[in-house]
């Protein structure tokens, strides 16, 4: 019966540590995260508005290791947003003179 009393506050632990691990290791990749969804929204942008492709075509052009990025379009405002769901988003405008410029950064 001991051993049993004691299963629920080590599991916890274990629980909590793992959740910290996670945590410190969503955090030691952000920047490279915020790089890529970046890229991947330039490269989107330029796909679908330059390009005129489809958007599911864009994913084409991203490099190894892009697979988890998400684009999703704004056709009333030529806006492409690459984004890593909960941790990274980044948004790129397609302006006829210049092209597809990034929104600016929102502070946290």
């Amino acid at each position: 019966m001991n051993a049993r009393r004691l299963m629920l506050p080590i599991g916890l632990v274990l629980i909590i540590a793992a959740l910290l691990a996670a945590w410190l290791y969503i955090r030691a990749l952000q920047p490279q995260l915020e790089l890529g969804v970046g890229y991947g929204a330039r490269v989107a942008c330029a796909c679908r508005y330059i390009g005129n492709r489809p958007l599911g075509s864009c994913y084409k052009d991203f490099e190894p290791g892009m697979e988890r990025i998400q684009l999703s379009d704004d056709p009333a405002t030529k806006t492409v947003t690459a984004s890593v769901p909960w941790i990274a988003s980044r948004s790129v405008r397609f302006d006829p003179l210049l092209g597809c410029q990034p929104e600016p950064l929102k502070r946290r």
